[in-house]
C-alpha cells in the first residue's frame, strides 16, 4: 500500500477508502457495504447520493462558486436566511463554515451584545460539564469534555460551572422530580456566585451529544434554565450544531421544550453534508443594540455566505420541507427506540437508550472508551457505521454510542442496521466475556 501524506484522526491506522454513496449507504473501494448508522457524524440528514441536491450545486457553480461577503451578497445566502427565518423566527442569520465556528460567532455576539450598551464587563460565559460546542478555542473552552479539554487546558477558558441533566448517574444523588430539578436550579447560584453582572451567556446543547451519548433532560430543566437566564439578564445560546435541522422531530430541538434561546446555532444537518456550512440565529432583541451602534458584528469568514454551500443547504431544506421528512422522525425514532430497547434485554452491557427523534444514544456499562472503540470497530467490520460518545458523570470512564440515521431512512433500512448492530454487540459480548 502506497504510503499516504493526508493526516488522518489516528495517524499510521489504516482506514477504508469510500468510492461512492446511495441513500443510507456508503460502498469503499473494496466492495464492501456499509449502512450509515450515525449519518457520519450525524450530519448526512438525506444520506448520500441525492441527485437533485447535488445538480443544484452544479447550475450554482455555472453561475458562480465565490464571492467575498465584503464585497457582494449572493442570491442563495439571501434566499437561505430568508428560509431559515421562515422556520425558525430568528429574523438575522450569520454563515460560517463549521459548528464550532457558528459557536464561536454565537459567543462573540453575546459579548458584542453587552458591549454595545456600555456594559462590557459582561463577558464570562458560562456553560456545563458533559458538553462539546467545538474544537476550536472558544467553543472548546465552553466544552466540557475532558478529554477533548485536556492536551490545551492551559491555553482554555474555564467556562465549565454546571452539572449536565444526567437522571441516569445523577451527581447530586437525586431522583427526578423531587430533585427539583437541582441541576438547572445549580445556573442560578453560579451566577449569584459570579455576578451577573460580570456574565454575557449560558450556553448549552439541548441533548448531550458527543460527550454525553444522547443525554436527554427532563421535563421542565430548559423551562427552568430560560428563567434563571431571563431573571439575571444573562442570554441563553443553544448550541443545536448537532440537534438541529429536523434531527430531533421538531427544526430545533429547544422547540420540543417550547422554550426558545437568545441565539442559536446549527450546522451539520443544515447541508445534510452535501457543503461544509453552519450558521448562527440571532434574534431581534440581541441584534437591536449592534444595529442601533457599531452596525458590524466582529466576526467573520472568507468563505461565508458561499453561494456553493447556501445552495446545499437551501436544497437539503427545501426537500426535507417538500416531503415532510420531519413530520416521519418521531414515529421512526420511536420504532428504532423499540428495536434497540431489544438489544438491552439480550445484553447485559448495555445500560440505558435514551435521546429523541432520531438522535439515539446506547450508554454501555463503566467499561471505558477501549470499549466504545471496540464496538465501533466490529460495526465496522459488520457493516454498520456507529458514532462514538463520552459517557459517566465524568466524562472519562464511561462508555457509549450514537445511533442516528438519515432522517429519510425507510422502516426496512432501520430493521437492517439494528440486524447488523445486533451481530456487532454479539461479537463484542464473545470477546469481553474472555477479558
Amino acid at each position: 500500500m502506497p504510503h499516504s501524506h493526508l493526516i488522518k484522526p489516528l495517524i499510521g491506522e489504516h482506514y477504508p477508502t469510500i468510492d461512492y454513496g446511495k441513500g443510507v449507504y456508503l460502498y469503499d473501494t473494496e466492495g464492501r457495504e456499509y449502512i450509515d448508522a450515525c449519518s457520519g457524524a450525524v450530519t448526512a440528514n438525506l444520506g448520500h447520493g441525492m441527485e437533485e441536491i447535488l445538480q443544484s450545486i452544479v447550475n450554482q457553480g455555472n453561475k458562480v462558486a465565490f464571492v467575498y461577503r465584503s464585497q457582494f451578497s449572493n442570491q442563495p445566502a439571501e434566499e437561505l436566511a430568508t428560509f431559515l427565518n421562515e422556520k425558525t423566527g430568528y429574523p438575522w442569520t450569520f454563515f460560517v463554515n463549521s459548528g464550532s465556528e457558528a459557536v464561536e460567532t454565537a459567543i462573540k455576539i453575546a459579548i458584542q451584545h453587552w458591549q454595545e450598551q456600555g456594559k462590557p464587563m459582561k463577558r464570562k460565559i458560562l456553560s456545563r460539564w458533559l458538553s462539546y460546542h467545538g474544537i476550536t478555542f472558544g467553543a472548546l473552552s465552553a466544552s466540557g469534555h475532558p478529554s477533548r479539554r485536556e492536551r490545551f487546558d492551559s491555553f482554555l477558558g474555564d467556562w465549565p460551572t454546571i452539572e449536565p441533566p444526567y437522571c441516569l448517574q445523577c451527581p447530586f444523588g437525586k431522583t427526578y422530580p423531587s430533585c427539583h430539578i437541582a441541576c438547572a436550579s445549580q445556573l442560578e447560584i453560579m451566577i449569584s456566585r459570579i455576578g451577573a453582572d460580570n456574565i454575557a451567556a449560558f450556553i448549552a446543547e439541548p441533548i448531550i451529544g458527543a460527550a454525553g451519548g444522547a443525554i436527554t433532560p427532563p421535563k421542565g430543566y430548559y423551562e427552568r434554565i430560560k428563567s434563571i437566564c431571563e431573571e439575571n439578564d444573562v442570554l441563553f445560546i443553544s448550541d443545536e450544531v448537532m440537534t438541529g435541522c429536523g434531527r430531533t422531530g421538531t427544526f430545533l430541538a429547544l422547540d420540543q421544550w417550547g422554550v426558545k434561546a437568545d441565539i442559536v446555532a446549527i450546522g451539520k444537518g443544515l447541508s445534510a453534508g452535501y457543503a461544509p456550512i453552519a450558521a448562527t440565529l440571532i434574534s431581534e432583541k440581541i441584534m437591536d443594540p449592534i444595529i442601533n451602534g457599531s452596525k458590524v458584528i466582529m466576526s467573520g469568514h472568507t468563505f461565508s455566505g458561499n453561494p456553493l454551500s447556501a445552495t446545499a443547504a437551501l436544497a437539503v431544506l427545501k426537500l426535507i420541507d417538500s416531503e415532510k421528512i420531519v413530520e416521519g422522525v418521531d414515529q421512526k425514532g420511536t420504532y428504532l427506540k423499540n428495536l434497540l430497547s431489544k438489544l438491552k434485554n439480550e445484553f447485559p452491557f448495555i445500560y440505558d437508550i435514551r435521546g429523541k427523534g432520531l438522535m439515539l444514544g446506547i450508554e454501555f456499562d463503566e467499561r471505558g472508551p477501549r470499549f466504545t472503540s471496540s464496538v465501533v470497530q466490529a460495526g465496522v467490520d459488520n457493516g454498520v457505521l456507529l458514532y462514538p460518545a463520552a459517557a459517566g458523570i465524568d466524562g472519562r470512564r464511561g462508555s457509549a454510542i450514537m445511533v442516528a440515521p438519515p432522517l429519510n431512512s425507510s422502516k426496512r433500512e432501520l430493521e437492517e442496521m439494528y440486524k447488523r448492530l445486533r451481530k456487532t454487540f454479539q461479537v463484542v459480548f464473545e470477546s469481553w466475556k474472555e477479558t
